[in-house]
């Protein structure tokens, strides 16, 4: 019963992450729902959610070393390069609120980068992969409306607005933002799917006694407790 799946999900909840000490890198496509899980997974295990963006304007803003050259080179036009990233990334995982443990949010990006995380020695216990279809991901991107001005969201087919394009509270016309087109949304997932495959491949064969990483597939489709459930139950298998 539903009752039943609330209470199991809750007591799984409390069971699972207490006293764990978890390195997690989160993979998925965009529209997958990673930002979901993400936050999920930070908030219950108590670990903070990494990004390579979010790091970089940390770095920046604080003025550090390695924030003033990674200022430079963007204001050049250039891109920060993996070595840099590297740096930035064990400085930040270094830091108190990580002893816990971190969940990585978008990175590594590339084969290259989760190599040198390899190289470098940096432990990560789990990568999980939410998977969804390409077709699925097409439908739930394209199909969102925003109204911008409140941020509020709509689905032509799952949730849409009482009269088209029209917001329910203002009355205000609802947009397709640029990155929701369908033809920008199959381009965005074929440079996903280029970049991130090697990954796929690279974690689900390491075997290195030194570094084992275990690799842990998410069905995405369905309700969010759902996800958050498969999320649980393969978490608790590595205690």
């Amino acid at each position: 019963s539903t009752i039943g799946l609330y209470c199991r999900f809750k007591i799984l909840t409390i069971i699972t992450f207490k006293d764990l000490n978890m390195q997690i890198i989160l993979l998925g496509a965009p529209g997958a729902g990673k930002g979901t899980q993400a936050q999920f997974i930070s908030k219950h295990l108590n670990i903070p959610q990494i990004s390579t963006g979010d790091m970089l304007r940390a770095a920046v803003a604080n003025k550090t070393e390695l924030g003033l050259k990674a200022k430079d080179l963007m204001e050049k036009g250039d891109l920060v390069p993996d070595g840099l990233i590297l740096d930035l990334v064990q400085n930040r995982i270094s830091e108190a609120d990580c002893s816990n443990g971190f969940l990585f949010d978008g990175f590594p990006r590339t084969l290259e980068q989760a190599n040198a995380l390899k190289d470098r020695e940096v432990k990560i216990d789990c990568v999980i992969e939410i998977m969804v279809d390409d077709d699925e991901i097409i439908e739930r991107m394209s199909g969102r409306r925003v109204h911008p001005a409140s941020g509020r969201t709509y689905h032509i087919k799952h949730n849409p607005p009482k009269q088209n394009n029209i917001d329910n509270e203002t009355g205000e016309a609802l947009i397709q933002r640029p990155d929701d087109n369908e033809e920008t949304v199959k381009k965005r997932l074929s440079i996903y799917h280029e970049q991130t495959y090697p990954l796929f491949e690279f974690y689900k064969g390491l075997s290195s006694k030194k570094l084992p990483t275990n690799y842990v597939e998410i069905n995405g489709i369905g309700g969010i407790d759902d996800i958050q459930l498969q999320i649980i139950n393969n978490i608790e298998k590595l205690r």
